[in-house]
């Protein structure tokens, strides 16, 4: 009995590590096919929640190898048609009569326009801390960087390994939420 336990436990054990490894390959696959690639296009929806405040607006995005950024806000109205630049050096806003201005977020790492390039740079080089199935996709855990007060990003994606959603926390918060739609490798 004793020996049958211990073969059904190990058959368990086994059986875990081999689906927690196909879900690293998943996760790590994304990685080599974003590095070896010439960039991303997608739609992202931020949801930034400021605690007292949430903001919400949608962009258009592309990066190029090295991970620089160019977007335009296509939602709401009021501030759509803005268009800027995001890269490791910083970022540049391009608009006519409106703006766009959020404070900054996690002791200043991060503004709500600024997150689809915190996501793309992190599924680059970021810390993947682990990998589970969900439905038909794969989430993903992963750290911007190895600082003490880290950006902590789940990372949602689709049967096609493609990223649909994300999450960025701080300090044990929830401060933006991303819908990803239509993400390519170009």
């Amino acid at each position: 009995m004793k020996r049958l336990l211990a073969l059904i436990l190990l058959v368990l054990i086994l059986t875990g590590c081999e689906k927690t490894g196909h879900n690293l390959d998943r996760a790590l696959s994304l990685r080599t096919q974003i590095v070896n690639g010439k960039g991303c296009t997608f739609a992202v929806t931020i949801t930034a929640d400021y605690g007292d405040k949430i903001y919400t607006f949608s962009m258009q995005c592309q990066t190029d190898a090295e991970n620089n950024m160019t977007f335009t806000v296509t939602q709401p109205a009021t501030i759509a048609g803005i268009t800027g630049t995001i890269s490791e050096e910083g970022g540049k806003l391009t608009f006519d009569d409106n703006a766009l201005i959020f404070e900054s977020l996690a002791d200043g790492q991060i503004t709500p326009v600024s997150a689809p390039w915190v996501l793309m740079r992190t599924l680059r080089s970021g810390y993947i801390k682990a990998a589970g199935s969900y439905s038909d996709g794969v989430q993903i855990q992963l750290n911007d960087s190895y600082r003490e007060q880290v950006l902590s990003l789940d990372v949602w994606t689709n049967n096609a390994d493609a990223p649909v959603s994300a999450e960025i926390v701080w300090d044990g918060r929830r401060i933006m939420s991303l819908i990803i739609e239509d993400f390519k490798i170009l």
